[in-house]
């Protein structure tokens, strides 16, 4: 079992049915999904960057990552809709647990000058987006085999019902949120 996971059912539950009073066990906030997405912008004018880009997001993740394709025109930026303009995974279960334990634990502490993830990034219903400039802070990547740094979105789907709830849930998980 995901050491992430044990952590969530043995000591985040009874602090968060205790902080919000919560006495259904089915209630209780959870993460359901974590989504990976790297954009591409030149993607269509040079296809190889797509192909490097679902090798490292597959090396990242774990999982094979699906081509995202535009879904409408943009004349301005030269884009018809159908092109292949990134990719993305979806994780959940085990590989989500293993996924963002190696995220908090050993990704996130080799980002230059990092003082904390912003408080800012979730939606209103509970979710919560996290943006990573550059992918090489996984030590799954060959930063020697890389042409251009990319940078990803991180976003983790849970059931809370207000940011509140959320937060709690992730900072017990570990997430290195900025004080305020």
């Amino acid at each position: 079992m995901a050491r992430l996971k044990e952590k969530y059912e043995q000591e985040v539950i009874p602090k968060l049915k205790k902080e919000f009073g919560i006495t259904n066990i089915m209630a209780v906030p959870r993460i359901t999904r974590v989504v990976c997405n790297i954009g591409l912008g030149e993607a269509p004018r040079q296809p190889k960057l797509l192909d490097g880009a679902m090798a490292e997001l597959s090396a990242i993740a774990g999982q094979r990552p699906m081509v995202r394709k535009a879904r409408m025109s943009i004349a301005q930026f030269r884009l018809r809709a159908g092109m292949q303009i990134g990719c993305a995974v979806t994780l959940r279960r085990d590989r989500m647990y293993e996924f963002l334990d190696r995220l908090i634990n050993i990704a996130l502490p080799r980002v230059r000058d990092f003082r904390g993830l912003s408080a800012k990034g979730f939606d209103g219903r509970g979710n919560y987006t996290l943006g990573i400039r550059d992918h090489l802070i996984f030590p799954e990547i060959d930063y020697t085999k890389i042409e251009h740094p990319k940078g990803m979105n991180v976003t983790v789907v849970t059931t809370a019902r207000t940011d509140d709830q959320a937060r709690f849930l992730l900072q017990e998980l570990g997430f290195p949120f900025v004080k305020s």
